[in-house]
């Protein structure tokens, strides 16, 4: 999945800066259900990513079952936390 698929799919733009509130929590909600119906343990990652970067994603402990998915979101977290110190 890529964030520009992502953005186009749910928000109906890749640019964020194009995208009004609206469409913004109507993508988020829409993201939301997507991510609590998937299945692909991959897909259901990208999701929450996306989720992550706009402040809507689910609490880790409910999010994934897999611990190994849980550390993955952790190490994403620390990257994410890092590149903004910069």
């Amino acid at each position: 999945m890529q964030l520009d698929d992502l953005f186009r799919r749910y928000f109906g733009s890749d640019d964020p800066a194009a995208i009004s509130p609206a469409a913004l929590e109507a993508g988020i909600e829409h993201c939301l259900v997507d991510f609590g119906l998937q299945k692909d343990r991959d897909k259901r990652f990208a999701l929450w990513t996306l989720l992550y970067m706009l402040g809507s994603a689910p609490d880790l402990d409910i999010a994934f079952k897999n611990e190994e998915d849980r550390e993955a979101a952790r190490n994403f977290m620390d990257l994410m936390a890092a590149g903004e110190e910069e």
